[in-house]
């Protein structure tokens, strides 16, 4: 490919990856990436130790040993613009060298499992619940925007969803991804397993109306009934397609496991928000090391 001009790769004076502040070296070949970066230093407490540390805006990486394993903890921001920010420059960090600007060599695919705070669209997941995300339904739009997005999209999943939601023609493709299997496998036992659906907002695209009211207002109800063979829709976040489909593209093992904070269906609320994410975080690492 030649090399990557400055004004498609930014880096540091220190050749760092723009806005992650990153160099290959600084990151393991496990990723934990959350959505708040103050979530970064509630899971490294956990590590026997820290080697690295970094910060620029939201993103905030720490790097360290748990069980024995080296892992790198980063921060994206809320949003799958935000995971366009980080996907990318992780990518680049890994596999460009940063002096000669050129792909290298040899190709370094990354285990990226995001840790995150979801809302239920099933009455019978519990408040407090850990679901895996097996597909990521991307509702934003975001890959819509890459080449070669079409033959890695799930086309019997995002038609069925289109037909069953009566999909407004104006809002963008609703585009569906797959997890990482082996991931997938590791951490799917016990635990709820569904189509995590990723809004590009909190409030409209979730169904919350305040003053303004939803073009959708039913939208909600539909992801509920949706109902693919075995698949279904389980939960409603902000980051999980975007993941899955960049990560995709660029040859890494991606999966989303979230915690339910809150019953979309039965308008319950966690009534213990850091005990949840505790529970979340001490699950997955030990999985993620056993």
């Amino acid at each position: 490919m030649g090399q990557f001009p400055e004004t498609e790769l930014i880096l540091t004076n220190e050749n760092r990856v723009y806005h992650i502040n990153l160099r290959g070296e600084d990151v393991a070949d496990d990723v934990i990436v959350v959505g708040d970066q103050h979530r970064v230093a509630q899971i490294s407490r956990f590590f026997s130790k820290i080697d690295f540390k970094t910060e620029h805006r939201e993103f905030v990486t720490h790097t360290g040993t748990f069980n024995g394993k080296r892992i790198t903890v980063l921060s994206t921001g809320i949003g799958t613009d935000n995971i366009d920010i980080v996907l990318n420059e992780l990518d680049a960090a890994v596999n460009i060298n940063p002096e000669k600007r050129e792909l290298n060599k040899t190709h370094r695919s990354l285990n990226i499992i995001r840790l995150g705070t979801s809302g239920a669209l099933q009455a019978e997941i519990p408040v407090n619940g850990l679901v895996v995300s097996s597909y990521g339904l991307g509702l934003d739009g975001l890959l819509n925007f890459y080449d070669g997005w079409q033959a890695i999209n799930e086309d019997a999943i995002s038609e069925e969803f289109i037909k069953h939601t009566s999909w407004l023609k104006n809002l963008p493709y609703p585009y569906c991804v797959s997890a990482s299997t082996e991931l997938l496998v590791k951490f799917s036992s016990g635990n709820h397993v569904g189509i995590t659906a990723t809004a590009p907002g909190f409030y409209g695209p979730q169904g919350r109306q305040i003053r303004l009211k939803a073009a959708s207002p039913d939208l909600n109800k539909l992801l509920t009934s949706f109902k693919l063979g075995d698949h279904r829709i389980t939960n409603f976040e902000m980051e999980t397609s975007a993941l899955y489909g960049l990560g995709k593209l660029l040859g890494h093992n991606c999966l989303t496991v979230c915690v339910i904070i809150a019953n979309r269906v039965r308008k319950e609320f966690t009534s213990d928000y850091k005990t949840s994410v505790d529970t979340l975080i001490e699950n997955c690492l030990n999985r993620l090391t056993n």
